[in-house]
């Protein structure tokens, strides 16, 4: 039980708001425009262990048979890849961050299987261009390498580390004159956490001899600031942006609530503050507690077996303080619940307005 539960821990991070270093309005936002770039492609996996595609499929064999003649190995009938299973058609997804990507960089890629392939274990990537994701796009990338099964549940969906290499830049900063917008993160935004990003921003050029005819940061709402850039910085606004992005925010005054981000896909959950949990009872699925009660005259050949299903998270020592993370954690031991049915668990909780924390699921 004990090497069941390192297996599916729960890595918990808990931020001490005492202790908090100051941030910088780069970790906490993003200019408008700035985003994530998506690139794909279509490729083919090879070396699979009979787990691949039929080659009776033309969804397989046509770009299978293309890619051979490319190489100079003709195939004129179809027939002769009848009997392939050792190859996958799959769709290759390349998220460029965004800071965008230089030439030579290199990123991590994520297939699926597009047809009927049962496995892409054991197998290696061919060769193949990835664009931008929108109809005739240009060749961004190429794809190529050796594939890892992150989850053996899920065989069909893999990842190749570093395999999309770039050969054409890519560029997500968007063009800046007069003005542009700041756009806080979801995981900060709120309407204290805005005012206070524009209230250090201005107070930093306030602090300046020059005199401002207008704030250089507005609220616009509770994720959005409007950054107006002052006339004498306008011939070089690449270096106030630059200033604005490194302005340090007190993370302690942006009045954030605590916070639970799970990914569904890893089982991964991160905590931050500290989270407060109603009285509530829990019963999930087929799980059950075993508890031993020792009978009026104990003994090591006779205990009394009680078996539940549910588990109490109450509190220890004030009815009136409310169950804590720890609560929780000690339910999930008691139970042995798999980091899966953990994170359902918690959406349950949300949902009946036990969890007094902000959830966000990934």
């Amino acid at each position: 039980m004990r090497n069941n539960r390192a297996l599916f821990a729960i890595l918990f991070l808990f931020v001490c708001t005492a202790c908090a270093h100051p941030a910088t309005v780069r970790e906490i936002a993003r200019i408008k425009g700035q985003g994530e770039s998506i690139l794909h492609g279509i490729a083919l996996v090879g070396g699979l262990s009979g787990t691949g595609d039929s080659g009776k499929d033309l969804v397989l064999a046509r770009p299978l048979a293309q890619t051979l003649a490319n190489l100079g190995n003709q195939i004129p009938n179809f027939e002769e890849l009848r009997n392939s299973k050792s190859m996958a058609l799959v769709m290759v997804t390349c998220v460029i961050p965004d800071t965008g990507a230089e030439v030579d960089d290199t990123f991590d890629i994520q297939l699926s299987v597009i047809n009927s392939a049962s496995s892409l274990r054991g197998g290696e990537l061919w060769v193949a261009p990835l664009t931008a994701a929108v109809p005739g796009g240009e060749v961004y990338a190429f794809a190529q390498g050796t594939i890892i099964i992150e989850d053996s549940a899920t065989p069909t969906v893999a990842r190749v580390r570093g395999g999309a290499r770039i050969v054409r830049p890519i560029r997500t900063t968007p063009a800046v004159t007069h003005a542009f917008d700041l756009i806080i993160h979801k995981h900060f935004s709120g309407w204290t956490a805005a005012s206070q990003v524009a209230s250090q921003i201005n107070q930093q050029y306030l602090l300046t001899s020059k005199k401002l005819s207008e704030p250089v940061a507005v609220v616009l709402n509770e994720r959005a600031i409007r950054i107006n850039i002052p006339e004498n910085e306008r011939a070089n606004p690449a270096a106030f942006v630059g200033d604005v992005l490194s302005a340090e925010i007190n993370t302690t005054m942006l009045g954030l609530p605590a916070m639970v981000v799970v990914n569904s896909r890893s089982g991964g959950i991160v905590v931050t503050g500290d989270v407060e949990i109603s009285p509530a009872i829990i019963t999930h699925g087929g799980l059950t507690i075993t508890t031993t009660t020792p009978p009026p005259v104990p003994t090591p050949d006779a205990p009394l077996i009680e078996r539940r299903q549910w588990a109490p998270i109450t509190t220890e020592t004030s009815q009136t303080r409310q169950a804590r993370l720890q609560d929780l954690l000690r339910a999930f031991e008691q139970l042995d619940v798999p980091s899966r049915d953990q994170i359902e668990i918690l959406q349950m909780l949300h949902r009946a307005g036990k969890l007094h924390a902000r959830l966000v699921i990934e």
